[in-house]
């Protein structure tokens, strides 16, 4: 089993254990949980697993689907990592490749629930969170068809965080951004066939959906506020890219800010003055942030800038005593210090800073 004294998982016989389905946790628990996590992402498993692993009773609360945020990466997205770095629990993800595909990323974290048993209830929005009688009151409504038939209420003496920033991602607040061929998430290349797209942004996923379009046979225009790419681009895509912006197989707009998007157009103001750029798809990459407000409701202090959840480096727990943070969650807005690699650990952190307060 994964020691709790341990800041590395290691490989184990897991038997797989039966629970109900989801429906039993649905509505009001009477009983008080040790844990409730909030997300059903990698660093939420993690540390359901390590919870379980030193006895605590935990359940995790999830508004969407089973790693939701992985489940909407583009559908063709590899990991830039390789796959022993995904894994939680010390259960093994195998295959093929050097680096994992989502498709094979799904697969292996549906293995995780079920092997160890873990408690998810998914299609649940946690709405508020609230102290009740020396615990917190956790209160949920259900989110699309696969959710609960009515609000839920549970108890849990100790509340962990682990809601990721990809919901949410920064919006440019322009005329236009609402509109329905706009998106903030990129998905596939294969509908952008012969029509125009602008693409936002100047990090990896920009980069990437850029020449997945134009290799789709898209005509592509970037455009990015800075005057160069971004030095976070990995080292791989960034020739790419740079050779197809220089060739004019991908057409750039450097020192631009997009002002305005119409149905037809994208206009944009920069060093070359203002321009109206044709589009039939505006994917706007320009990146994601954690949504503060249950936290701050709790009385967690954040940074206004970053939004960075006040905490201990060492137990992961807030200023408010209970309440825990897990995965990139930690980070704030800067989203690039905390990945599945390093959030993975917290779980076993959080649970040995519970079990050393009994």
């Amino acid at each position: 089993m994964l020691g709790l004294d341990s800041d590395r998982p290691q490989p184990v016989e897991v038997r797989p254990r039966q629970w109900p389905g989801n429906d039993r946790y649905h509505g009001s628990v009477d009983a008080t949980s040790d844990v409730v996590v909030i997300g059903a992402g990698p660093a939420g498993l993690a540390v359901a697993i390590a919870a379980e692993q030193g006895g605590l009773s935990c359940e995790i609360v999830e508004k969407g689907v089973l790693v939701n945020s992985i489940y909407h990466f583009p559908h063709g997205m590899t990991f830039f990592t390789t796959p022993e770095l995904l894994e939680i629990g010390g259960l093994p993800f195998v295959t093929p490749y050097e680096k994992p595909t989502r498709l094979e990323a799904l697969k292996y974290y549906r293995r995780v629930v079920d092997t160890f048993g873990l408690r998810v209830s998914l299609g649940e929005e946690v709405v508020a969170v609230d102290r009740d009688d020396g615990a917190f009151r956790i209160t949920t409504e259900p989110n699309g068809s696969s959710g609960p038939s009515a609000r839920g209420v549970r108890r849990a003496r100790n509340l962990v965080f682990a809601t990721g920033y990809y919901d949410h991602p920064n919006r440019l607040g322009i005329p236009g951004e609402d509109l329905p061929h706009v998106s903030h998430y990129y998905d596939e290349p294969h509908p952008y066939y012969r029509k125009r797209v602008v693409v936002v942004g100047g990090k990896n996923s920009a980069a990437i959906a850029a020449l997945e379009l134009y290799r789709a046979g898209a005509t592509v225009t970037l455009v990015h506020r800075r005057d160069t790419l971004s030095g976070s681009i990995k080292y791989w895509i960034r020739p790419d890219i740079k050779n197809r912006i220089k060739e004019g197989a991908i057409a750039a707009r450097f020192e631009s800010r997009v002002v305005e998007i119409t149905p037809d157009h994208v206009r944009i103001e920069g060093s070359a003055g203002r321009e109206d750029i044709e589009a039939d798809a505006v994917f706007l990459l320009t990146g994601y942030h954690p949504a503060p407000e249950l936290l701050l409701g709790l009385g967690v202090r954040i940074d206004d800038d970053l939004l960075k959840p006040d905490h201990d480096p060492e137990t992961f727990e807030t200023n408010v005593p209970g309440v825990y943070l897990a995965g990139s969650i930690v980070s704030g807005r800067e989203t690039n210090r905390t990945f599945i690699e390093t959030g993975r650990f917290h779980g076993a952190a959080i649970v040995r800073a519970i079990l050393a307060k009994r």
